[in-house]
């Protein structure tokens, strides 16, 4: 059976992601995204799944940073819709809750619903590991916001669903191998580069793709590593690396760039 990798406790929502993706899939939790970056690399498993891009709070900014250092090649992608649910010990009630449990992005992402209730935030490293933690530690008095499975997997009580103050909230997750995915009907591919400190240098990129009539689905900048203010751009596009003209493209650029890197070209998420 295949291995994937994620990120916090069982019943969270990155291995909601790779269940999803694969269906039958043995998923084995770890710390940190890191430590699942680093499975991938050593062999501990063959994919790796990680959230990349929420569509309210925007970029994981640690994802990225790890694909541009680690020699691993996005495979896949998913996109799902994230349902919060306050979870706590049955008996609880929402008058009796003081204190709610989960990771800052979920807080963030339920504010909303936080905001009348009265009680005290607690940010954690994971969902599904602040309900866990109020099962396994017998915490009364306490919630978690979590997935509908991480409460059936730790036998808690739902006090309120679908929390989350925007119903379009998604979230989108990368697989991570170290093999390349086949090519399909639909392409993306993702890569990330730097230009050359000159006028028009990006302009210049953009237009490579433009002229060839390659959409630009993703332009975004972060800080790079080697000198301040200077920055990276990671770009995703419609189309494979393979392709005639993508790799024109492609091509053209590296004239215009002093660092690029393929991320990978993968089967594009269904909407």
């Amino acid at each position: 059976m295949l291995k994937a990798a994620f990120q916090g406790e069982t019943g969270a929502f990155s291995e909601d992601a790779a269940i999803s993706f694969f269906g039958d899939v043995e998923t084995i939790p770890y710390c940190t995204f890191n430590d699942v970056f680093q499975a991938v690399l050593s062999d501990e498993v063959e994919f790796g799944v990680v959230p990349v891009e929420n569509s309210q709070a925007g970029s994981i900014n640690e994802t990225y940073d790890l694909l541009l250092n680690y020699p691993v090649v996005i495979f896949g992608e998913v996109n799902m819709r994230i349902n919060h649910f306050l979870v706590a010990l049955p008996g609880e009630t929402l008058e009796s809750i003081t204190a709610v449990h989960s990771h800052p992005q979920a807080l963030a992402q339920c504010q909303e619903f936080i905001g009348k209730l009265n009680v005290q935030i607690f940010p954690g490293y994971n969902t599904a590991g602040s309900a866990k933690r109020i099962r396994e530690e017998g915490i009364k008095g306490t919630a978690a916001i979590a997935s509908r499975r991480a409460a059936e997997i730790y036998d808690l009580t739902i006090l309120a669903s679908n929390i989350e103050t925007n119903i379009n909230n998604y979230t989108k997750f990368f697989i991570i191998s170290k093999k390349q995915a086949k090519h399909s009907k639909t392409n993306k591919t993702s890569l990330v580069l730097s230009t050359k400190n000159v006028p028009g240098a990006l302009y210049s990129i953009l237009g490579a793709f433009a002229n060839r009539n390659i959409n630009l689905t993703k332009l975004e900048s972060r800080p790079g590593r080697e000198r301040p203010w200077e920055y990276v751009f990671y770009v995703d596009f419609e189309g494979h690396i393979n392709d005639d003209l993508c790799k024109d493209a492609l091509e053209d650029i590296k004239g215009k760039t002093s660092f690029i890197k393929i991320l990978g070209s993968y089967p594009r998420a269904k909407d």
